[in-house]
């Protein structure tokens, strides 16, 4: 059962996880979901879910190309 202490806890290490996805797209420019999750040592739907969350928050930019999503820091928002 989540408590109210794990689910900030929770929170926090998503929002770490995130700005070290933005620090590395700063840095990268472009990245696949692939190369994130060896980056971070996370599974590649780990990886996909964090960049998707951003998408939704605009902070990345998704690009589709065969059989590969690319990923770009959104420097729009």
């Amino acid at each position: 059962m989540y408590t109210h202490n794990n689910i900030n806890r929770y929170m926090l290490m998503n929002t770490q996880i995130e700005k070290k996805i933005l620090k590395l797209l700063g840095k990268e420019k472009v990245i696949t979901s692939s190369e994130l999750a060896e980056h971070l040592k996370i599974s590649w739907n780990t990886a996909q879910n964090y960049l998707l969350r951003l998408l939704v928050d605009k902070k990345v930019i998704e690009i589709k190309k065969q059989g590969v999503n690319l990923w770009l820091k959104n420097d729009k928002k």
